[in-house]
């Protein structure tokens, strides 16, 4: 079960590229978690794509974007290289899926996370969250007015 708004958001520490880890607790102002299943999927390279389009609205209310699956940190280097994602996208693969299931998106089945979002606000707290069919794009409106809510 996804946590829901209300709920102290877990820290984690991943790795963003293969030498350098990123954690929540870093950020100040609102973090948008975008927990998708594995890059080069079709979905997943649209819904990325979907927030790095909408990324300056993003950014204008102050919010962090980070994107995060159970690819390890080479292949997120490369995806991001092809698919020109603009923001960070951090490898939950060692210990594997830890912070998957501390959000409670782990998907004993396959191995991987589910499609969802989190909204994290400035105390740490979850803001808003949504499970999408792992087959669907979720776009990013709902994240962004979550965001959006917090300004």
């Amino acid at each position: 079960m996804a946590l829901e708004a209300g709920v102290k958001a877990p820290d984690f520490a991943l790795l963003a590229t293969p030498d350098q880890k990123v954690s929540l607790s870093e950020f100040e102002g609102p973090v948008v978690l975008i927990f998708y299943p594995a890059d080069w999927s079709p979905v997943c390279s649209d819904e990325l794509s979907v927030f790095g389009a909408a990324k300056k609205l993003f950014d204008d209310h102050g919010a962090q974007l980070l994107g995060i699956s159970v690819d390890g940190p080479w292949c997120h280097e490369v995806f991001k290289e092809k698919r020109h994602v603009p923001f960070p996208l951090l490898a939950d693969a060692n210990p594997h899926a830890h912070v998957a299931k501390a959000y409670g998106v782990y998907r004993d089945a396959d191995g991987t996370s589910e499609r969802a979002l989190f909204v994290i606000d400035r105390d740490g707290t979850v803001a808003w969250s949504y499970v999408s069919p792992v087959g669907v794009n979720p776009g990013a409106d709902g994240a962004l007015r979550a965001v959006e809510a917090l300004s």
